[in-house]
């Protein structure tokens, strides 16, 4: 009898010991928050169109590293802007991450990593959460605005950052489409299985902003861009509060909001949603190693609505050589002007323009 209880004993000590180096194994891992923007724009038929991601890196610090060539000959459907990856832990850790982007090409990130065009991977990516590093700085950037939280410091290599970044340029589907009526409403219809949260529709005509919160979508809906309303506080807490429900910390989507508010909120018509993290792992499959306790991707879909009122603006600015107009459509003018048909020696400059700012950076 006591031959076969000194085993059982033996075993079951063990398996308490196995059970209590997991939960402290679980306890010193990292949780991983992510978020980014999937940017488009809507064609006639409420599709996402081609379009030239004019303007170049003249937006990012001239310390983040670029692909080869400009991101500006790549034409794409989207425009995956600025997803970051952030780290917390309780104690220092080390991972390898790697994301991969099979219908893209990622154009810029940071720190220093390996890239092949549709994949970029750091290695021995060291985790502080108590370092007091020193992060580089220098142009002036919205980049910076990202630090603003409470993730661990990182290190790859000789580089120190808050967290890991990179962009890209791609061709792939969206979970909406928006298509505007001849009474100009708005059909948004959602063409996955997953219930697309936090649906937002916003304008910007000369400097009044409007807009309405129109939630969860499944199916289909009509919006009326008459029912906006002015209410800018409102629009940011709203905002916020949808980034937080979706997961990121209160940090992460004050801090998400600042970077984008120059960009989000410009001249024009658009619509912001969640987009669901099933589309998010299916077009940037992400990896790291040691698997995190929780990883959280939150990524917001912008998608830009050329209204006839746009295109007969584009039109007056180019009859009256109004440079100025024009240029606040910014890099959304190319693909303006060819939904309205317009052609011009003052649009190729300007688009001249915003390709000259993809060399700002000496290499």
């Amino acid at each position: 009898m006591t031959r076969k209880i000194v085993p059982l004993m033996f075993a079951g000590l063990l398996l308490i010991a196995m059970f209590s180096w997991a939960k402290v194994s679980d306890s010193h891992g990292v949780t991983v928050h992510e978020w980014g923007t999937f940017t488009s724009v809507a064609g006639s038929n409420g599709e996402p169109v081609l379009w030239q991601s004019y303007g170049g890196p003249s937006d990012l610090p001239c310390f983040v590293e670029r692909f080869g060539g400009f991101k500006n000959t790549l034409p794409g459907t989207v425009r995956m802007e600025t997803p970051v990856l952030y780290f917390y832990g309780s104690r220092e850790e080390t991972a390898d991450v790697k994301v991969s982007f099979p219908r893209g090409t990622i154009t810029e990130w940071y720190p220093r990593a390996t890239t092949t065009g549709n994949t970029i991977e750091w290695r021995n990516v060291r985790i502080s959460p108590r370092a007091e590093l020193v992060f580089p700085t220098g142009d002036q950037s919205h980049y910076y605005t990202a630090r603003h939280t409470d993730s661990a410091s990182l290190q790859v290599g000789p580089d120190k950052e808050k967290f890991l970044f990179y962009r890209g340029v791609g061709t792939f589907p969206l979970p909406l489409s928006a298509k505007l009526t001849d009474e100009g409403k708005l059909i948004v219809r959602n063409a996955g299985r997953e219930t697309v949260a936090g649906l937002v529709v916003f304008e910007n005509r000369g400097g009044v902003r409007r807009y309405w919160v129109a939630g969860d979508l499944r199916g289909e809906t009509v919006l009326d861009p008459s029912s906006l309303q002015g209410n800018w506080p409102g629009l940011l807490s709203d905002l916020e509060r949808i980034l937080v429900e979706q997961g990121l910390y209160p940090k992460e989507a004050r801090a998400m909001i600042e970077t984008w508010t120059d960009s989000w909120f410009e001249e024009g018509t658009r619509l912001f949603y969640i987009v669901p993290q099933a589309a998010i792992d299916s077009v940037l499959p992400l990896d790291v190693q040691p698997v995190p306790v929780q990883t959280a991707r939150v990524f917001v879909g912008r998608m830009e609505i050329i209204t006839p009122a746009i295109q007969d603006e584009v039109r007056q600015a180019v009859t009256n050589y109004d440079r100025a107009t024009l240029q606040k459509y910014g890099r959304f003018l190319e693909p303006i002007a060819r939904r309205a048909g317009i052609q011009s020696a003052l649009l190729d400059s300007i688009y001249v323009k915003y390709l000259s700012n993809a060399s700002s950076c000496p290499r």
